[in-house]
């Protein structure tokens, strides 16, 4: 499912504009970013949580050549799925 469609199911399901649907997802996203990007989790309680994470710096190889590669340490975001989620997925299969 792509953000339209999620906009569309979103709007159907609770009868609200596609465009306010667009626009508060757009905005919980925005919000999600800053935080996260800010050193900040963001948890919906159940269901994900947002957090920034540390990778140390490793050595690495290039494939091709084989040579050694220093890999710098850097940040990125983690997302996490929580129990409602988890359950969720596990009755659909």
């Amino acid at each position: 499912m792509n953000k339209s469609e999620l906009v569309d199911a979103v709007a159907d399901r609770t009868g609200v504009s596609k465009k306010d649907v667009d626009a508060s997802i757009s905005g919980m996203f925005d919000v999600v970013a800053d935080t996260v990007s800010g050193g900040g989790d963001v948890t919906i309680q159940g269901w994900v949580k947002f957090e920034q994470v540390e990778r140390k710096a490793r050595t690495g190889h290039n494939p091709q050549t084989g040579e050694k590669i220093a890999i710098p340490a850097s940040k990125a975001a983690k997302v996490s799925a929580l129990t409602k989620l988890k359950a969720a997925g596990k009755a659909s299969v």
